[in-house]
């Protein structure tokens, strides 16, 4: 990624461009490290420092944060490596160009000042992790695709492997993206005919497949708490959508239940409608018995209904995972939605076990506070994002070097990940479209660096 001219357009807004980069991740550590944590990022250090699974949560979240903290105890070092994948892809950007302007490093620091990056890069999120890991794998692509020739690029490509593999573990629908980055190598090997096309396309995808299950097989802890089912998180959406298809339909009968379980069947149908909440699914465990009910529910009687539901009763599923979709992408009240993490919060069993330093300190509160400021703005909106990547696709697919279509592919199948929540959400967790948010971010910075200019089709 060395500077291949020295007398380049634009080189010293691209040198600025780099150092603003650098100054950004320095920025981020400081305001960040040791880390942000909740719950999840707790139980995820947890299952890293005893080796045994506490969730059914990807197991490769907890397997990524070994490593760091058998170094340094804590999330710090992690937070930093993580943050660094993410800057260090963004400095690399003005290597896919053959000028940068001024305008890119306006943008660029800018949003370095955006929550999406000075606070969420410092949040011990699999979410974050996983879109810095999907925009590194990508950005590794695009360099492979500019310097593509006779021979290959082999380190970049096996980069962007590694990078998308390990993705796609953090973020079971990050398939998606691998389906897309394979999609953009095909097409940047198609000068040697749509054999070859075929092969690197389909190539990649059996690649990353076979590297991603590896990497599961020595990920997954050997032992597992007692606790937890097998197929917990299936679950966890079935008794989701059951729930939600009764509460948009009074009346409806889950007769499926009712032959396993006729005092099941009449329990749920009486408490859906008073405990259903589009925007989350916590609250169907604030009943007690309503919690323990579901989960009493044979395993065969609940995947029957779910399926019965959805074939007999399409509106009342359907209506109720657009109102889910609309509160995960819209997020109509964005401070239910979770929007940031400050501080070190958890179940202090834990946290005494763990030995971190716990509780919100006087600058992570002054880090809520400035995120707060964004709320009801558009920078903190995922559709306002969307829009953004919709705009780039356009530019980039006119313009369609080499680079632009591997960055158009990232943009393209981070909306179709975004879309992929409208059948699988439980909750309006702003984090878990992060990845459109950084990659819009991401593709604005591309397209700044080296407008493109508009010519005839």
């Amino acid at each position: 990624m060395s500077e291949t001219a020295k007398d380049r357009p634009g080189r010293g807004a691209g040198v600025a461009f780099r150092v603003a980069m650098g100054l950004g991740l320095l920025l981020t550590l400081a305001a960040n490290v040791p880390g942000q944590m909740s719950l999840d990022s707790i139980v995820a250090l947890t299952e890293a420092r005893t080796g045994v699974r506490q969730t059914w949560a990807p197991a490769v979240s907890s397997w990524l944060l070994k490593p760091f903290n058998h170094v340094v105890g804590g999330t710090g070092l992690y937070v930093t490596a993580s943050a660094a994948l993410l800057f260090f892809s963004l400095m690399s950007l003005t290597r896919l160009r053959l000028r940068s302007t001024w305008l890119a490093v306006a943008l660029g620091a800018a949003a370095i000042l955006t929550p999406q990056i000075l606070l969420y890069q410092g949040i011990v999120w699999r979410d974050v992790v996983f879109a810095n890991l999907t925009l590194a794998g990508f950005v590794l692509l695009a360099h492979a695709a500019k310097a593509w020739g006779a021979r290959p690029p082999v380190l970049p490509l096996a980069g962007a492997l590694v990078c998308l593999a390990l993705a796609a573990l953090a973020r079971q629908n990050g398939l998606i993206l691998v389906v897309a980055a394979a999609a953009a190598l095909a097409w940047t090997a198609r000068a040697g005919g749509w054999r070859a096309s075929l092969g690197w396309g389909l190539g990649a995808l059996v690649a990353t497949g076979v590297l991603a299950l590896a990497i599961n097989q020595v990920a997954t802890p050997k032992e597992t708490v007692a606790k937890l089912r097998p197929n917990g998180a299936s679950l966890i959406l079935e008794h989701y959508d059951v729930v939600g298809a009764v509460a948009h339909r009074p009346g409806l009968k889950l007769k499926e239940i009712g032959k396993a379980d006729p005092r099941a069947q009449a329990a749920i149908e009486a408490g859906a409608k008073r405990l259903y909440t589009p925007s989350r699914i916590d609250t169907l465990d604030t009943d007690a018995a309503f919690r323990r009910t579901l989960w009493h529910v044979p395993d065969a009687a609940m995947h029957a209904q779910w399926r019965r539901i959805i074939i007999h009763y399409p509106a009342a599923y359907l209506r109720h995972r657009a109102d889910v979709f609309r509160w995960t992408f819209l997020t109509p009240d964005l401070e239910a939605c979770l929007p940031v993490q400050v501080g070190v919060t958890g179940p202090q069993a834990m946290l005494d076990d763990l030995n971190v330093q716990t509780g919100v300190d006087i600058q992570d509160r002054g880090l809520a506070a400035y995120a707060k400021r964004f709320y009801g703005t558009p920078v903190f909106s995922h559709l306002t994002w969307a829009l953004v990547a919709i705009g780039l696709i356009v530019w980039l697919l006119r313009r369609r070097d080499a680079a632009d279509v591997v960055m158009a592919a990232l943009l393209v199948g981070s909306l179709l990940f975004t879309a992929s929540f409208a059948v699988i959400s439980v909750a309006c967790d702003y984090r878990y479209l992060y990845l459109l948010d950084l990659a819009a971010i991401a593709g604005a910075l591309y397209v700044a660096l080296d407008p493109p200019r508009w010519r005839r089709a």
